[in-house]
């Protein structure tokens, strides 16, 4: 809510009323939300666009009828001329979003059921391989000041 009353208000300020900054904005954030939002909240992403112009244009109706609609018109009339003047990228917005959420859930569906079946290698995948060395890594320790001494020759006292 917040990012959309953000552009509405730059828009205001550059144009004094909404235009085209507003819209290309808008159907940008439906996107984003779409993008970002966990799987479980797909549905409030769902129904959030239209609901987030209908709280824009009365929000704005009620400070600034100028802004959505005709100064004399009433309360009613300022919010439905705002949804009737940014319908189209309500709908471009909203069919987006909703593009984008029907994606992200076959690509869940998919990894779910993938991860129910166990991962196998692909036909076309290469298979594995592993370098082995016959020998292990041979690493050593010095303390500054000490003289080295052979492995044979530390010996352990009881004293």
């Amino acid at each position: 809510m917040f990012a959309c009353v953000l552009l509405a208000g730059l828009d205001l300020a550059a144009f004094g009323h909404l235009e085209r900054l507003f819209d290309s904005g808008f159907i940008l954030l439906c996107v984003a939300m779409a993008l970002v939002v966990r799987p479980s909240d797909f549905v409030v992403v769902g129904v959030l666009p239209p609901m987030l112009l209908l709280a824009v244009s009365m929000l704005l109706g009620t400070v600034d009828r100028g802004a959505v609609a005709r100064r004399g018109d009433s309360l009613v009339q300022s919010v439905i001329s705002g949804l009737a003047h940014h319908s189209g990228p309500l709908m471009a917005g909203y069919l987006l979003a909703l593009a984008v959420l029907a994606i992200r859930t076959r690509v869940l569906r998919r990894h779910r059921r993938r991860m129910r079946e166990g991962y196998s290698n692909l036909a076309g995948s290469p298979a594995p391989y592993r370098v082995i060395s016959g020998e292990p890594e041979v690493k050593s320790t010095t303390v500054v000041g000490s003289e080295p001494h052979s492995p044979e020759s530390i010996t352990a006292s009881s004293t």
